[in-house]
């Protein structure tokens, strides 16, 4: 692995610069509050950058930055205490020991799913000079665009090629979120490789960080490019449908119901969606268990609201993003309710993988210059939620609500949807003003597509949003159902060398097998992943 190795700097914290300052104007500013001449400053790079909204009459931004500096003026530094600044010395990272393949197997690597965590776990693989095969269910970026342009368009749904299965997996039509809290150093190198094939180099520094659905587009195909280059090999419109098992080892796979491969190592990445490849798991005797999910509704505001609420007087400022929010409430019951994948700039799309079922998720582009904001607002689900036992119930539980939006929107899949206060207020719901979703939406109740908690805690967590962000709750806001894919609805048993609890051999990874949340946290379990394999070569 390569790490990013950083020189002998020194690390200045807390350098703020008001919205009408310019980066351009650092430098300086730095220079002041160290006591030194610009003229000394050998170089400077941006580490982090945030944006601070708590006052919203005094917003600003805060960098944490790297200077290269003469040694003498290092100490003097270093030595000088500040009340305001955190100023400390930045030491080389040393680079980790090449990995060595001792004992390299006849059969190379198989990996399901061209996601995050499968593409990521194939460039591991492939540094070392063993690159993968990659079976991808669905299409490649091109064609699969053209699949969900036509159900955006006309409702006919490809259930092989859709926002959930195809290149990329699900985050390629998504906003492209690559913020993560996860302490882990690779993250610095799975950002560097985002960037590395084409995403913007601020990702590197943002607090939050995101690429968007068209970018991140390009970064796929550029991924794939490399990596074929490399030697790795991909094979689209191929399913996994069967495993060859022998005494608890992994011994072959069965691609699309027909063709059988052998192989002892299988990187397991299928997406949150992949319900019929969880049951050929189960079928096969895989050890996976049920987990706790989320279920709700996706809001839309207008932007410019959203911009005036978080950011009062500054609103319409050049410099300042569309505006974001992030919001939690712990019901009187306690359940939690909170907003989730919130995409500024964006819009609400249709995100269905099977037929006679309705999802909604959220999309930006990567200007966000769309001009509605929108979030899912969720509930917490647990076990005891569901009607039935086993590893599959959080799945048919997903389902049953996907199939009663479905026939609320119309069988058509329109959204069911429902101005915010009609909803709040247990309302028929009145007429509908204009959204960003495809092909369309149909007023509804949207009781009637939510458990029953489920509305009830969204009753009751809305008036304390509204309390939070003042005008959330406006006219102008409507909300869309259902929202149910925020995460793998549960878990393949794996141990901590990343194999299957009982099936030696098999590496579930990645979101879909339960293990991740996100863009980052994907790319960062399968690194992992073909890195314990890695491990058991040397």
């Amino acid at each position: 692995m390569c790490y990013i190795k950083l020189p002998m700097t020194i690390l200045i914290s807390n350098i703020t610069l008001t919205l009408d300052e310019q980066e351009a104007d650092l430098r300086q500013k730095i220079a002041q509050a160290i006591g030194i001449s610009s003229e000394q400053i050998k170089g400077i790079k941006i580490i982090k950058k945030s944006l601070d909204a708590r006052r919203k009459n005094r917003l600003h931004f805060v960098y944490s930055l790297e200077l290269s500096l003469p040694a003498e003026e290092e100490k003097k530094v270093l030595g000088k205490p500040s009340s305001s600044l955190q100023v400390q010395k930045v030491m080389a990272k040393p680079s980790p020991s090449p990995w060595r393949i001792k004992n390299k197997p006849q059969h190379r690597p198989i990996i399901v799913g061209t996601g995050p965590a499968a593409l990521f776990a194939a460039l591991r693989l492939t540094e070392v000079g063993w690159p993968p095969l990659l079976l991808e269910r669905g299409k490649e970026v091109p064609e699969r665009i053209k699949d969900v342009e036509k159900f955006w368009r006309s409702g006919i749904l490809e259930p092989e090629s859709n926002i959930q299965f195809g290149e990329g997996g699900a985050g390629t039509f998504s906003d492209g979120k690559l913020f993560t809290r996860l302490n882990d150093p690779r993250v610095a190198t799975i950002l560097s490789i985002f960037s590395r094939f084409g995403a913007p180099a601020e990702i590197l520094y943002l607090q939050k960080p995101h690429i968007g659905t068209d970018r991140l587009r390009r970064v796929i195909i550029a991924m794939r490019q490399y990596l074929k280059e490399k030697g790795a090999e991909f094979h689209f419109q191929a399913k996994v449908t069967g495993l060859k098992i022998f005494q608890g080892h992994l011994q072959g796979i069965v691609i699309n119901n027909q063709k059988e491969v052998d192989t002892p190592i299988l990187l397991l990445g299928p997406g949150h969606s992949a319900r019929d490849t969880y049951r050929m798991l189960g079928n096969a005797g895989v050890a996976m268990e049920s987990k706790s999910l989320a279920i709700g509704l996706r809001v839309e505001h207008p932007q410019r609201l959203i911009d005036r609420i978080q950011y009062g007087p500054s609103v319409g400022h050049p410099r300042l993003p569309p505006a974001e929010y992030q919001l939690t409430y712990r019901c009187s019951k306690g359940r939690a309710v909170y907003s989730f994948c919130m995409c500024p700039g964006g819009a609400v799309i249709a995100a269905s993988s099977e037929f006679q079922g309705l999802v909604t998720n959220g999309m930006s582009l990567f200007h966000r210059n769309s001009p509605w904001a929108n979030s899912a607002l969720v509930i917490q689900v647990g076990w005891e939620d569901f009607r039935t036992q086993g590893p599959f119930a959080g799945m048919e539980f997903q389902r049953r609500w996907e199939e009663k939006a479905f026939q609320l929107g119309g069988e058509n899949y329109h959204a069911p949807a429902q101005g915010l206060p009609d909803f709040l207020e247990d309302r028929e719901p009145s007429s509908l003003r204009k959204t960003s979703f495809k092909p369309g939406v149909t007023p509804a109740r949207l009781e009637e597509c939510l458990p029953l908690f489920a509305a009830e805690s969204l009753r009751e967590a809305l008036p304390y949003f509204n309390r939070k962000m003042p005008g959330f709750s406006c006219p102008e806001a409507m909300l869309l159902g259902i929202e149910t894919r925020t995460s793998a609805p549960l878990r393949i048993l794996r141990g901590e060398d990343y194999q299957s609890r009982n099936v030696r051999g098999l590496y579930p990874i990645g979101e879909g097998s339960g293990y991740a949340g996100g863009i980052v946290s994907s790319a960062l379990d399968g690194m992992k992943a073909a890195e314990m394999v890695l491990k058991k070569l040397e």
